[in-house]
């Protein structure tokens, strides 16, 4: 690979954050996810009807909350966001722009449990917010995604959840033009490997990150990606081979940036504190300006922001919520299902709203279907039985354990390697900090 090649693929990872976030807006846009989610369309919610499922074949998809999801198009004007009261009850509504930045939150750890109201305008909006009290969220890009998450206890607290989805409300303001939406570009009809550039090329023009970023990609323009035209219609056959190769060894960087870090691993736990610290530029209501939130080199943020939404596209800064993986057991062995396992909490994972741990399938991390459709297990889970000691001792295997105490804390295992995942929401400052450690898993057999 020459220097023009590995200055590509350099862009190839700059770029692969935009282009996979609206790809996946556009598809969930128009299409939803399957059972799991109708249509959103543009600036309005669509709500998942129940919790997830092994049904729903979507990664790492979680067990704890009812998905609220919006796309913003701000090309028109503002809109106005309004939210219930939810009686102290968790729930968060994450803002993330084209790029991937976490740029806004609104719910309860950041602006409360309280009814309010909120003008979500596009980038420069220089125009009026209206009447008094109502907070302002400006958004980077006049594309933007809100990602909901409504905790639910079960079945049978749908209803009440049901009753915030309705106090959950998106209006633009009268006088608002009309919607850009996603331009396409010249993307269709293009071979496969100068598709991404096309798109990172439309895009990035429509869509433009922060002043820094926009001279990071003036390193590229040589190569089509600050053309207003169609620059990869017709390309020289030098150009096409170095773009052919950088997208595929593009594509493989990805792919080892994506792979867990065992270095990192505590008791076989790789907990995702600092995963999506990658925006440096735009912090709304609710987000943590401030130095230990922030990659200080921009060259790794960006590789940080290109795993992230390779791994846990739309995922929360670990002061929202921290996410943590585990791959082997107290012996560095793969976790498999055919093998028993106990994990044994002396201490809960400290949170100031509520935690979890879900089982995963592997490669493909999807939820396992199980006999007694349980596919997680936390500090709102029926049943559980703690020892005297008020520890909690959690199995994991693929057949319902005899002795009933197990049972009781059983968490179903796939006949193959898996993966469990714990979630810790609003979690308290000995996780962030790294006092709090997850006990390995010890297998039984």
């Amino acid at each position: 690979m020459d220097w023009t090649e590995r200055l590509l693929v350099d862009g190839y990872v700059f770029g692969y954050p935009v282009v996979y976030n609206l790809s996946s807006i556009q598809a969930i846009a128009q299409h939803g996810m399957g059972a799991a989610l109708p249509p959103p369309g543009w600036n309005r919610f669509a709500f998942a009807p129940r919790l997830a499922t092994p049904d729903d074949a979507f990664v790492s998809v979680n067990n704890d909350t009812i998905y609220a999801i919006a796309f913003l198009d701000l090309s028109g004007g503002p809109v106005r966001l309004r939210v219930p009261d939810t009686d102290g009850s968790y729930y968060v509504l994450q803002f993330v722009d084209a790029w991937t930045n976490n740029f806004a939150y609104v719910g309860r750890r950041a602006t409360g449990t309280g009814e309010a109201e909120f003008l979500i305008v596009p980038p420069g909006w220089d125009g009026p917010v209206g009447s008094d009290g109502v907070r302002v969220i400006e958004a980077p890009t006049d594309i933007a995604a809100i990602v909901g998450r409504l905790a639910v206890d079960g079945d049978d607290d749908l209803p009440r959840v049901q009753r915030i989805e309705a106090g959950l409300a998106l209006e633009p303001l009268n006088g608002n033009g009309p919607l850009r939406g996603i331009p396409q570009g010249h993307a269709a009809g293009l071979p496969e490997h100068l598709r991404p550039w096309e798109l990172l090329r439309a895009w990035s023009q429509a869509f433009p990150p922060s002043a820094p970023d926009r001279e990071y990609l003036r390193r590229f323009a040589a190569y089509g990606l600050a053309d207003r035209g169609n620059p990869y219609g017709i390309v020289s056959r030098e150009l096409d081979e170095h773009l052919a190769h950088a997208t595929a060894e593009g594509r493989n960087r990805i792919e080892e940036l994506s792979r867990p870090d065992a270095s990192r691993a505590v008791n076989g736990w790789n907990l995702l504190v600092h995963a999506f610290d990658y925006n440096l530029d735009h912090f709304g209501i609710g987000t943590v300006d401030a130095p230990e939130w922030r990659i200080a080199d921009r060259e790794q943020a960006y590789e940080t922001r290109a795993r992230s939404a390779r791994n846990g596209l739309w995922g929360n800064h670990g002061y929202e919520a921290v996410y943590g993986e585990v791959f082997v057991d107290a012996d560095g062995r793969q976790l498999d299902g055919a093998h028993a396992y106990e994990l044994r909490l002396e201490e809960p994972p400290p949170a100031d709203a509520f935690w979890s741990i879900t089982m995963y399938s592997m490669p493909d991390f999807l939820l396992v279907a199980n006999p007694i459709d349980r596919y997680s297990i936390g500090d709102r889970t029926p049943g559980l039985v703690r020892a005297t000691d008020g520890s909690l001792v959690i199995r994991m295997q693929r057949e319902r354990p005899d002795d009933e105490v197990a049972a009781a804390n059983w968490l179903p295992t796939p006949a193959g390697e898996f993966r469990p995942m714990v979630r810790i929401y609003e979690p308290r400052a000995s996780v962030l900090d790294g006092t709090y450690r997850m006990p390995a898993i010890t297998r039984l057999d």
